[in-house]
C-alpha cells in the first residue's frame, strides 16, 4: 500500500483538521461537515496528480488549445453515514464520477468493547475495471474497509483502488496494509498513535456520524 500523509507538510489543511478536531467549534454541525467537505477537496487535489490523463483539443473564442484532462473511469463509493460529508467533497472535484454507497456499522453482540462489522446495504455501478475512490472519514481500527471491500468484490474487480480518509490510527493502517491489493492508494489527512478499548482513534475527534447529523438511538 502507497501511503500520503498529507498534513506531514503544512498547509491550509491544517486549519480544517484542527476545527473538527476542537470541542469548541465541532458541536456546529454545519461547520464540521463543511470542513470534512472541505478536507475532501484538498485531498481530491493532492490524489488527482497520481491518475491518468490524456490529451484533447478545445476551443476558445480565439484559438485551440490542447489540456490533458482526466481519463480515467470513477466510482465514488462512501460508508454511510459518516462518509456523506467527505463524498461530497469529493464529488465537488470527481464531478463526473459515479456514485456508489455502502452501510457499514460496528455490532456488539454482547453489549461489550467487542465488535463485529455488518454490512447490509450496497447500490453501485459496476466497479470492473474502474478506479474506485473508497471514503471512510475514520480510519479506525481498519474493519470496516476489509468488510466492505469484500462486500463489493461481487461488483467487478476495480483497476485501482484509493482509499480517502480524514484521520486514521497507525494501528489501523497497518491492519489494512495486507488486505488490499499492494497498489492501493491510501490518501489521509493525518494519522494518530493510537486507540483506545473501545476502539476508537485517540486524540481523533469522536464520532464524525453524530458531529455531522446528530446523536442515533
Amino acid at each position: 500500500m502507497i501511503i500520503h500523509h498529507i498534513q506531514k507538510e503544512n498547509s491550509i489543511l491544517n486549519k480544517f483538521i484542527s476545527e473538527i478536531r476542537d470541542v469548541k467549534i465541532q458541536k456546529d454541525s454545519l461547520r464540521f461537515r463543511r470542513n470534512i467537505e472541505r478536507i475532501g477537496e484538498v485531498l481530491s487535489y493532492e490524489l488527482s496528480k497520481q491518475l491518468s490523463y490524456s490529451s484533447i483539443n478545445i476551443e476558445t473564442p480565439l484559438a485551440k488549445k490542447e489540456e490533458q484532462l482526466l481519463s480515467n473511469d470513477i466510482v465514488l463509493c462512501s460508508i454511510l453515514r459518516a462518509g456523506l460529508p467527505l463524498h461530497q467533497g469529493l464529488l465537488n472535484y470527481f464531478d463526473d464520477a459515479e456514485n456508489a454507497f455502502i452501510s457499514a456499522y460496528r455490532h456488539h453482540p454482547n453489549n461489550d468493547a467487542e465488535f463485529e462489522i455488518v454490512v447490509e446495504y450496497f447500490a453501485s455501478p459496476s466497479i470492473n475495471n474502474k478506479t474506485l475512490l473508497l471514503a471512510d472519514p475514520m480510519l479506525a481500527t481498519g474493519q470496516s474497509l476489509v468488510a466492505v471491500l469484500e462486500a463489493i468484490k461481487k461488483y467487478g474487480t476495480p483497476k485501482e483502488i484509493h482509499i480517502v480518509a480524514v484521520i486514521g490510527s497507525e494501528e489501523g493502517i497497518e491492519f489494512i496494509k495486507d488486505k488490499f491489493p499492494e497498489n492501493t492508494h491510501l490518501w489521509i489527512a493525518a494519522i494518530d498513535s493510537e486507540l483506545n478499548d473501545k476502539g476508537y482513534i485517540v486524540p481523533g475527534l469522536g464520532d464524525a456520524g453524530d458531529l455531522a447529523f446528530g446523536s442515533k438511538l
